[in-house]
């Protein structure tokens, strides 16, 4: 399995970017705002100083009621400004989300079907879901309250300069203790947040993969097996996450006894410069304040320090799907197929760290012709399906379309012209009428019933008693396999291209249903260009042509009647379809099947 890409920290930094310039006045008005809440709350331990040293100088009443109001006016100043700050914040941090979440779904839908297999679905998964609310919460929470945290450590640290340079300076060296903890964890900490987002999407594949196959798993006594590939996924989470909680215990400790020390250093520096009359009372306290007020902003920054570093390797997941590489050609620069004739010349195909499995196969499909692609299992008839359809590219040689090679086509006109359906289909969340609408938006009722009625689903649709409305799924009505594979059928028909690749896609059907869906798909498709990859040799028969394969070649090519005639390897696997007796000549044969 081969992991999907995670962006680098540069790459990170410019998306950041890139994400705040888009809504850069918010972003401007939430640091304007926080800056002025800042400034508001520096004047209360400013006045108190002041309140200080005019009692000490024997100010009357007045004078200290006016100073305490003032203390309350800007209280309340910074109070106001913090709401609206928080509020800007907010907004910015929601926005900033909804695009995130936009550009992932625009790149997961982007990424080519056979990089999602080599992956997995467990990785785009925990990046789509896990790791995107990641990155939420921060840009909502996490990133605005540091934005406000850093503007008021910086203000607060310029105050106490004002004030006095040497007790500044003082406070500065009493925080060294944070600046060498808080760097000791950065160096570690992202490496630590990669490794663990990267075993929590190792466990969701290994759980998705035993859930979708736990029929299988039963079937075939690998319940155990399976428990202990979990276990050691699950283990494997518990020691990335051991990591991450080791260098958390190591920092916040350090912070702690570090928020003393700039107080204690000020306090006793400043007992020495006013004993010396240096430095008044009151300078002192509201210097002592400053820092101890310091230890606010500073807590809240090393507080989400350690969010942010686990939201940046999920930000650096999320971006990752962005370095997935794209088609070489921009949609607008790419050719448009001249017609729907389909040529395969000299391909070989391996497939990842494997050898070839395909081993130089010429195939010319001519437009509105039906071809059956046979064979024994592993001989590489869906690997050629897949490489008729696009999903694949062939390691040397070409497969073109049109006579344009397959992967210069635009995806979207690709799969306008070619379809492949298999043996897999998936339920959409939904009513039966959505399922449908995914392949042909704008389709009518009537276009509805007459694509179910066409692959004969209409009758057990009929009967539910909201019809296409029905809702399916986990909440609603349970689609069984065969009824689900109809479903798929029948928004193929609505898609209407002009080729159809079918990979066994009838096999969960039982027979007498596979063969009525399968004619009736013929009749639909009637003009149009079908490839049927099948394991019953009934469709092949139907067939104009028939391509048969074995170890990754085509050994045989042409019509039924005369493949069978040539006693070959297509008449031995029909032989054995029809239990392994003597093939029937000619006249046997148009008396048993009148239709071929």
């Amino acid at each position: 399995m081969r992991a999907l890409p995670v962006a680098a920290p540069s790459q990170v930094r410019r998306a950041m970017v890139r994400l705040i310039r888009q809504d850069g006045r918010a972003f401007a008005a939430m640091l304007a705002l926080n800056a002025l809440a800042a400034g508001a709350g520096l004047v209360g331990p400013w006045l108190l100083g002041r309140i200080i040293d005019e009692v000490k100088a024997g100010a009357g009443v007045g004078t200290v009621d006016r100073l305490a109001l003032g203390i309350l006016v800007f209280a309340l100043a910074q109070l106001l400004l913090t709401r609206f700050a928080s509020y800007v914040g907010h907004r910015f941090g929601e926005r900033t989300l909804a695009r995130v979440r936009e550009e992932y779904a625009d790149r997961a839908l982007a990424v080519p079907a056979s990089v999602i297999e080599r992956a997995g679905t467990g990785d785009l998964t925990a990046r789509g879901t896990t790791d995107v609310v990641a990155v939420g919460t921060t840009v909502r929470d996490a990133g605005s309250d540091v934005l406000i945290a850093g503007v008021q450590a910086l203000l607060i640290l310029g105050a106490v300069f004002v004030l006095d340079p040497l007790l500044g300076g003082i406070g500065l060296v009493g925080l060294l203790g944070i600046w060498f903890a808080v760097r000791w964890y950065l160096r570690r900490a992202l490496p630590a947040y990669l490794a663990e987002g990267e075993a929590n999407s190792a466990l969701a594949e290994q759980l998705t993969a035993t859930a979708a196959g736990a029929r299988t798993v039963e079937a075939l006594g690998l319940r155990e097996r399976r428990i202990a590939v979990c276990r050691a996924a699950i283990e494997t989470c518990r020691r990335t996450r051991t990591r991450t909680l080791f260098l958390r215990s190591v920092l916040f400790p350090i912070v702690d006894v570090s928020y003393t020390i700039p107080v204690v250093g000020v306090l006793l520096a400043g007992a020495v410069l006013h004993q010396r009359g240096l430095m008044s009372l009151g300078a002192v306290i509201a210097a002592a304040l400053y820092f101890r007020q310091l230890s606010q902003p500073v807590d809240t920054i090393l507080l989400r320090i350690d969010q942010l570093q686990s939201s940046g390797a999920s930000f650096a997941r999320v971006e990752g799907l962005g370095q997935v590489p794209s088609p070489v050609l921009p949609p607008r620069d790419r050719p448009v197929p001249d017609g729907d004739l389909i040529e395969v010349a000299g391909v070989r195909y391996a497939y990842e760290g494997g050898d070839d499995v395909l081993h130089g196969v010429d195939l010319v499909v001519r437009p509105g012709e039906r071809l059956a692609i046979v064979g024994a299992s592993g001989a590489g008839k869906t690997t050629l399906g897949r490489l008729l359809a696009g999903i694949d590219q062939p390691r040397t040689g070409t497969v073109t379309v049109g006579q344009v090679p397959i992967s210069d086509v635009d995806p979207a006109e690709l799969r306008r012209r070619i379809v492949l359906v298999t043996q897999e289909h998936h339920v959409f969340l939904g009513t039966l009428r959505d399922n449908l609408l995914i392949a042909s938006p704008s389709a009518g009722d009537a276009e509805l019933r007459a694509a179910l009625a066409a692959v004969g689903a209409w009758e057990w649709i009929d009967e539910l008693p909201d019809g296409l409305d029905t809702e399916v799924g986990a909440a609603g009505f349970r689609l069984d396999g065969a009824q689900a594979q109809q479903l798929a059928l029948a928004r193929v028909v609505l898609a209407d291209p002009h080729t159809l690749v079918l990979d066994e896609a009838t096999a969960l059907l039982d027979p007498r249903t596979a063969r009525h869906t399968e004619r009736a798909l013929a009749a639909v498709l009637e003009g149009r260009t079908v490839i049927a990859i099948a394991h019953r040799l009934q469709t092949a028969r139907d067939a104009d042509r028939v391509a048969v394969m074995e170890e990754g070649r085509v050994v045989e090519l042409g019509g039924h009647e005369e493949l069978v005639a040539a006693g070959g390897t297509y008449a031995a696997l029909w032989r054995s379809w029809h239990g392994d007796h003597a093939v029937p000549d000619r006249a046997d044969r148009a008396r048993n099947h009148p239709s071929g």
